[in-house]
């Protein structure tokens, strides 16, 4: 291993390449050290509407080399990765109105992706890249849909509540996906058959008002998050299954990295803003990452 060559790029990519190679040859679990995180920034600006203004931004996975994708000077949120590829799906009120937007880092091409009447929002992709997961309010109140990557073919998967649903996440075989919804009273997490049926309560130990489900890509946990009063909110991560709930940080917007032992979080800092933080699952160690100012919320890593 220590024979390679890692010629071109910067200091810091060759190095982040080395990490990778030693982290898989001495764990074999591919490391995340090139990996890219989306997320969103609040300025504390507002607009003429008097929104609080929030844009999308890519970074590095420790928030190095951030660079702000949207400019729209209005609420943009829910960033989430299609896999594989160098494009985010995301909510923004362009139009003055929550629709969801594909987004080409490549080319900087945008286009609408879901914009009917009423909420577009929480889009989320299936691992294999051929459907998408989200909240619309087409039929009334939010519910869970899904649609073809494509756009088209919407199918409407909770049909038989009038709570609000969110927080769509897909389970790694593409065959579930995870939510978070007051059906039962308070927030609780569920998980739907992606091809029709039934939503199944799940067990997370007792714990009650939980939401922003991230299920990990090796299929065994699911890390969420546990809103309490004012800003008190928990991190936990239980078996994929449902069980016993361990809380592992204090903070909210849980999502795993392709390794499925680092969680990137939101947490607040002394001055109220919201800083992302690496959390190694195992040992429990925190480190801060770098941000851009503002408060950062809501991070996708792309898997």
């Amino acid at each position: 291993m220590f024979a390679r060559a890692y010629p071109g790029g910067t200091v810091r990519a060759q190095a982040h390449a080395l990490a990778d190679d030693v982290i898989q040859s001495v764990t074999g679990v591919k490391g995340v050290c090139r990996t890219k995180i989306a997320y969103r920034v609040e300025s504390g600006q507002r607009n003429a509407n008097r929104e609080l203004v929030s844009e999308i931004v890519v970074a590095d996975y420790d928030g190095a080399n951030a660079v702000q994708l949207t400019r729209d000077g209005t609420v943009a949120r829910s960033p989430a990765w299609i896999p594989g590829r160098r494009v985010l799906l995301y909510t923004s009120y362009l139009n003055n109105r929550p629709c969801v937007y594909s987004h080409d880092l490549t080319t900087g091409n945008r286009a609408p992706f879901a914009s009917f009447g009423g909420l577009n929002d929480g889009a989320t992709v299936s691992p294999d890249g051929s459907q998408v997961a989200l909240i619309l309010s087409r039929s009334g109140s939010p519910d869970l849909w899904v649609m073809d990557a494509s756009g088209g073919n919407p199918r409407r998967l909770t049909t038989t509540t009038r709570e609000e649903e969110s927080s769509p996440c897909w389970s790694p075989d593409g065959r579930r996906v995870c939510f978070s919804s007051s059906a039962g009273g308070a927030l609780s997490l569920y998980t739907i058959p992606v091809a029709g049926g039934a939503m199944q309560s799940l067990n997370t130990g007792g714990i009650r008002g939980t939401t922003e489900p991230d299920w990990s890509p090796d299929g065994k946990w699911i890390a969420f998050t546990r809103m309490g009063r004012g800003q008190n909110f928990e991190v936990y991560v239980m078996p994929a299954g449902g069980g016993a709930a361990r809380k592992v940080v204090d903070g909210e917007d849980p999502t795993w990295a392709p390794n499925s032992r680092t969680l990137v979080v939101a947490r607040r800092a002394n001055d109220g803003q919201r800083r992302l933080s690496l959390l190694d699952v195992p040992t429990g160690h925190v480190k801060d990452a770098l941000s851009v100012p503002g408060s950062c919320s809501q991070p996708s890593w792309a898997r």
